[in-house]
C-alpha cells in the first residue's frame, strides 16, 4: 500500500496543476503560488506556457513532457525528484491528464513514493457539463472519440445502452461527422454543443442531435460534445456483437472470463447474466 499524506512530509512533489482554458482570469491563486514556487514547470508546448507564464511574471524553468517524448520525459522528471526538485506538470489549457499527457509520469512519480498533488481549477469538460442543463449525475467523460469513421461507430455502439449522460471533445473539422454518428447510433437525443468555453465567444448550444446539425458549418473553436444517456430499455437492441469483443479484448488484456464479463456489464449496463450466456453460448458453438 502507498500511503501519502501530502502535507507532512518533506518529499519533493509533482504538483498537477490546471491552467485557463480560455480566460486568464481563471487562474486560481493557488495555481499561481505553486508554479511560482516549484524548481521546474513541465509543460506540453514551452513557446504556449511561456507566453502565459510571462503573464503571469513567473520565472521558473520549463521543460517540455508532451506526447511525442512521454516516456525520456518522464525518466527525467523522476531523476529531477530523485534530486530534490518540486516539478509543477501542467498542460496547454485545462487538467493535466484529462485529454493531456501525465498519466505515464503520474504513474511512476506515485509509485516510486513521491507526493503528488492536484490543484484545483479550470476543466473544459466540467463547465460544459454543469451549465447543460442535462443530468449532471451521474456522468461519463469519454474525451475524443476515434477518428476514423468506422471505428468512431463501433465505439459509440459500446456506449448506446449507458443510462448515464456522456461527455465527449471534439475538433471543429471533425464534429459535423462525429455528430452524424452521434445521431447515427444513438438516435435523436438531447444534447448540448459548448464552445470557446471562457472566452469572448463562448456559445451553448442546446437541442436535439438534429438541430445541431445544420448550423455546424458556421461554428468555429473548441467544442465539448454532453449528449443525454439512455433512458429507454436497450436490452432487445443492443449489439452483442460489439459487447462480446469487449469481452474478448479485456480477456486478451489479462482478465479472467467473470471479470472481463463483469467490466462489460459495467461499461453498458447490459446485464451481468445476458452478457454471461451469451458469451458462453458462442464458446460452445466454437
Amino acid at each position: 500500500m502507498n500511503r501519502q499524506h501530502s502535507f507532512e512530509n518533506e518529499k519533493p512533489t509533482l504538483y498537477l496543476v490546471p491552467t485557463p482554458i480560455g480566460n486568464l482570469n481563471e487562474m486560481t491563486p493557488r495555481a499561481l503560488d505553486v508554479l511560482k514556487s516549484v524548481d521546474i514547470i513541465a509543460c506540453e508546448d514551452t513557446r504556449t506556457s511561456g507566453q502565459m507564464l510571462k503573464h503571469f511574471e513567473i520565472e521558473s524553468r520549463l521543460i517540455a513532457y508532451h506526447n511525442f517524448n512521454e516516456e525520456a520525459s518522464t525518466n527525467g522528471i523522476l531523476e529531477l525528484l530523485s534530486e530534490g526538485k518540486n516539478i509543477a506538470l501542467i498542460s496547454d489549457a485545462g487538467y493535466p491528464l484529462i485529454n493531456d499527457p501525465g498519466q505515464r509520469v503520474v504513474a511512476a512519480a506515485s509509485g516510486a513514493g513521491y507526493n503528488v498533488v492536484p490543484v484545483s481549477g479550470a476543466s473544459a469538460f466540467l463547465n460544459a457539463i454543469v451549465a447543460s442543463g442535462l443530468v449532471v449525475q451521474p456522468f461519463i467523460f469519454i474525451g475524443f472519440l476515434p477518428q476514423q469513421h468506422t471505428d468512431r461507430l463501433k465505439k459509440l455502439r459500446e456506449y448506446k445502452a449507458y443510462p448515464m449522460t456522456m461527455v465527449f471533445y471534439e475538433s471543429p473539422h471533425r464534429i459535423d461527422k462525429c455528430l452524424q454518428d452521434c445521431l447515427d447510433v444513438f438516435g435523436d437525443r438531447q444534447m448540448v454543443l459548448a464552445r470557446e468555453l471562457t472566452k469572448i465567444h463562448e456559445e451553448f448550444l442546446r437541442g436535439k442531435i438534429s438541430e445541431i446539425l445544420p448550423v455546424l458549418p458556421e461554428l468555429k473553436g473548441e467544442m465539448v460534445i454532453v449528449i443525454d444517456g439512455n433512458h429507454e430499455d436497450y436490452s432487445k437492441d443492443v449489439d452483442m456483437n460489439a459487447i462480446m469483443d469487449m469481452v474478448q479484448a479485456s480477456i486478451d488484456a489479462g482478465l479472467s472470463t467473470k471479470d472481463a464479463i463483469k467490466e462489460a456489464a459495467a461499461r453498458t449496463g447490459i446485464a451481468k447474466n445476458r452478457i454471461y450466456d451469451e458469451y458462453h453460448s458462442r464458446s460452445g458453438e466454437c
